[in-house]
């Protein structure tokens, strides 16, 4: 019998480390805030607990009009935006003539 009891102690105990290891991503996971697109301008939102990240304007001018509408919050540049590469156009040499 007192195998048994042993058996049933260390899976009580599993279960309650796998909850409370559930319990602590949850609380402790990632952020709740959301990100979309990828422009420099982001309508930052919040609605109760959860914040919105709106990142598709390419201006403040874009934006503003946005949160003004109602929708709490302030506009601020992305934080991951990164732009894109430029690559330098060709050079066109002329020739000399001799």
């Amino acid at each position: 019998m007192p195998r048994a009891v042993g058996r049933q102690g260390r899976l009580m105990r599993r279960i309650l480390f796998a909850g409370a290891a559930v319990l602590a991503a949850m609380t402790f996971g990632g952020g709740s805030a959301h990100a979309y697109g990828d422009a420099p301008w982001c309508a930052i939102t919040n609605g109760g607990f959860d914040v919105h990240y709106d990142c598709e304007y390419n201006s403040i001018e874009e934006c503003r009009p946005h949160v003004i509408a109602g929708n709490r919050g302030f506009c601020n540049p992305n934080p991951y935006y990164t732009p894109a590469k430029r690559i330098p156009a060709p050079r066109h040499y002329r020739r000399r003539r001799r």
